[in-house]
C-alpha cells in the first residue's frame, strides 16, 4: 500500500523532473521560466477553445500589466507568440502560438510524450481514470492552498 507521504514525494519528484525538462527547452530557446509558463497557459487556452488575452494571461500568472507586457514582448520577439486582433471584437487582442513555434515545441516535447505513452501502456482505462482524478484533485488542492496563502490575513 502506498501512503500519502509516498504519493507526495512521487508527485514532487515528477514536478521537479518535468520542470527540469521544460527548463532545458527554455535554455535552448533563451526563454525565462515565466516565459515558459506563459507559453503553456496560452497553449492550454488554445486547446480549450478560449481565446487568451494579455489581461487573462496576467491574471493566470499573477503578474502586473507591465510584467506581462515584458513577457509578451520577449515571446513575440522570439517568434513564440503573436498578438492578433480578435475576429469578433477588433478592439481586443488575442494571443496565439504560431505554427512554426508549435512545431519547434513538438520536436522537443514529442519524445517525452512518446516515453510517457510507453510508460503508461500497462495502465488500463480504469487505472487512467483514477490517475486523472488523482492529478485533477492534486491540482485543485495546490490551487486552493496557493490562493489561501496569497490572500491577505484577516484581522480579527
Amino acid at each position: 500500500m502506498v501512503d500519502n507521504s509516498a504519493l507526495v514525494r512521487l508527485l514532487r519528484q515528477l514536478t521537479v523532473e518535468t520542470d527540469r525538462f521544460a527548463e532545458m527547452f527554455g535554455e535552448k530557446q533563451g526563454m525565462h521560466r515565466t516565459d515558459l509558463n506563459a507559453l503553456a497557459v496560452i497553449m492550454d487556452a488554445r486547446w480549450s477553445g478560449e481565446p487568451m488575452s494579455p489581461s487573462r494571461l496576467a491574471a493566470a500568472l499573477h503578474l502586473s500589466a507591465s510584467a506581462t507586457t515584458s513577457v509578451l514582448d520577449r515571446l513575440e520577439a522570439s517568434g513564440h507568440v503573436e498578438r492578433v486582433r480578435s475576429p469578433h471584437d477588433r478592439r481586443k487582442v488575442e494571443l496565439r502560438v504560431p505554427d512554426k513555434a508549435l512545431e519547434l515545441g513538438r520536436r522537443f516535447f514529442v519524445p517525452l510524450d512518446e516515453a510517457f505513452t510507453r510508460a503508461w501502456e500497462g495502465f488500463d482505462d480504469a487505472d487512467r481514470e483514477v490517475v486523472a482524478r488523482f492529478l485533477a484533485a492534486s491540482i485543485d488542492a495546490t490551487v486552493a492552498v496557493r490562493a489561501g496563502l496569497a490572500s491577505p490575513p484577516r484581522h480579527e
